[in-house]
């Protein structure tokens, strides 16, 4: 007979979306769908330090010893399988959702049981069609530490807890897995203006690039009607191009942040040596700098 005991733990849950519509259209072509699907995903799970539980019809039980793995492996996931069902009809996608939660289990031989995994499960089963769903002690453990956005959902009610759970979308992709936000409750006071759904990501930039492209025209239309001979107006473009540049950066999920701003301040030594052009490409010494530092990054990264 096993003995019981109990652990703190993240609690990973995962099923599909529709999972009983896609069967009753091909049963054979999505079960093997799904077996493909969670290989790639009991693969992800490992190559975070987790471990697959169980799996019972389309659901998927994780556990990981670090909260922010727990997190980097969920969105992982989500962003391959989209890479997956990129190349299928609208109809025929198998779509997951994920609902993470930090807190203490009972722990049985292999399995875990408790409050913990019933918040999890609740949690994914209140995530759109390939998002992705924390509580907040996820939340509070991960702010800061996972380069994701984060909306407050408001408190989520789970059978058999006494108090509601906050809750947050995490960000995924261009737009997959944004929250449902008409049924979630209000947020007052200045949690409100830190953590309510503002408008999608694209539609900041487009907001943010009309503004520079704007204030460019004008620029340039200055430099045209003082004109004295010199095309002053190269550096204020620049500058202009660097803050968008480094604004789309801030913004990004699917790729690794810290290498395009080097990226970015790459292009920005070669633009400055272009403006003040005296003959000498000096600009091959940082670059050569930034692509040693972006390198050690890229083989470093998790």
């Amino acid at each position: 007979m096993t003995e019981t005991r109990r652990k703190l733990t993240t609690i990973f849950s995962a099923d599909v979306q529709d999972y009983t519509r896609l069967m009753g259209t091909d049963e054979e072509g999505t079960l093997a769908m799904l077996k493909r699907y969670r290989d790639a995903m009991s693969r992800l799970i490992g190559s975070h330090g987790g471990r697959v539980i169980n799996t019972w019809g389309d659901g998927l039980i994780a556990d990981f010893p670090s909260v922010v793995e727990a997190v980097r492996a969920a969105v992982d996931v989500q962003n391959e399988l989209a890479g997956l069902n990129a190349a299928r009809p609208a109809d025929g996608r198998m779509l997951f959702r994920i609902g993470i939660n930090l807190g203490d289990v009972i722990v049985d031989g292999d399995d875990i049981y408790g409050d913990g995994v019933n918040i999890a499960a609740r949690l994914q089963a209140s995530a759109t069609a390939g998002g992705i769903v924390i509580s907040n002690t996820v939340y509070d453990q991960v702010r800061n530490k996972v380069a994701v956005g984060f909306d407050f959902l408001g408190p989520l009610a789970v059978k058999n807890v006494a108090d509601a759970v906050p809750s947050y979308a995490v960000r995924v992709g261009d737009g997959v897995g944004e929250p449902l936000s008409s049924s979630r409750g209000a947020v007052s006071g200045s949690q409100a203006a830190d953590t309510q759904p503002g408008p999608p990501v694209s539609a900041k930039m487009r907001r943010i690039l009309g503004i520079f492209a704007v204030a460019a025209a004008a620029l340039v239309v200055i430099n045209l009607l003082t004109w004295q001979g010199v095309f002053w107006v190269g550096w204020p473009l620049l500058g202009l191009a660097f803050l968008s540049a480094i604004g789309w950066v801030r913004r990004q999920t699917r790729i690794d942040r810290r290498i395009a701003a080097f990226a970015v301040i790459g292009l920005g030594f070669v633009a400055i040596n272009l403006l003040s052009w005296q003959g000498t490409f000096w600009a091959v010494w940082p670059l050569l700098g930034i692509a040693v530092a972006a390198g050690l990054r890229w083989t470093t990264r998790r």
